[in-house]
């Protein structure tokens, strides 16, 4: 239906100028978040790694309006996105963040002492058994869970939340009746939907070889993730076609 394109970026000068249109009339960042990202910016090789500043505001923004006070983040990376699920949450929530990586780990955690947070921890390893490790001790399900890690892996991410997250359980689940997952780069710069010579950003494009992506192990599996959340009967699913793609799902029972 023609009614599902609509062209606000008629090309890349109008795009930019509406992104900064969006971010300057969305709700500010606090000062230490914004100064966090422009460290990382600088500092960081793999500083695409962070969602933008634009798409920190939005997950601010719903996090707040869905009362959301317990947040789990798959890859944080260096924990510019956990700051602002630390605002969103407020000083009387909580925020979990794993990163297989501990060298990102001891920067976000060195940032979050530095400002003064201490209601945010970091689990070191591989996520797939944190994921399972957590279950284990805890004593009150999440409101909220964001995937933002190895892309690989966002199909058994999703398998553990539904998984540990049983409707007729009578112990703690993951994520609660009415929890939300989220999950970050599903388009992967619209490679996932179209992988032509037509997307700047693909092989065909740049190489004039492929033109698809079977073969690629991350997109295939943000593809199967897709194809899950949305064949799940148990989620409530809106893919946005922002940022590089959120993945919304509510868990119904």
């Amino acid at each position: 239906m023609k009614e599902n394109y609509t062209q606000l970026y008629p090309n890349e000068q109008v795009a930019l100028a509406v992104g900064d249109y969006a971010f300057s009339h969305s709700s500010k960042l606090p000062k230490h978040i914004t100064e966090h990202h422009a460290w990382g910016v600088e500092s960081q090789e793999r500083a695409n790694y962070m969602i933008s500043p634009l798409q920190a505001q939005f997950q601010i923004w719903f996090a707040k309006a869905m009362g959301a006070k317990r947040v789990l983040e798959i890859g944080t990376f260096i924990g510019f996105s956990t700051l602002g699920w630390v605002e969103a949450v407020g000083p009387k929530g909580h925020v979990t963040a794993l990163e297989y990586s501990a060298e990102y780990a001891a920067i976000a955690e060195e940032t979050f002492a530095k400002n003064g947070i201490k209601n945010a921890e970091v689990i070191v390893g591989d996520a797939r058994e944190s994921i399972k490790n957590l279950v284990e001790t805890l004593k009150e399900p999440y409101d909220l869970i964001f995937i933002d890690a190895d892309k690989t892996s966002y199909p058994t991410y999703l398998s553990l939340i539904l998984s540990l997250s049983p409707p007729s359980s009578t112990s703690v689940r993951l994520l609660k009746k009415d929890g939300i997952i989220l999950a970050d780069n599903i388009l992967r710069r619209g490679l996932i939907a179209d992988s032509s010579e037509a997307n700047p950003w693909s092989d065909a494009a740049k190489q004039k070889a492929e033109r698809n992506w079977k073969g690629d192990p991350d997109k295939e599996a943000l593809d199967a993730f897709n194809k899950a959340l949305v064949g799940s009967e148990r989620c409530d699913v809106f893919l946005m076609p922002l940022f590089d793609g959120l993945g919304m799902g509510r868990l119904l029972d």
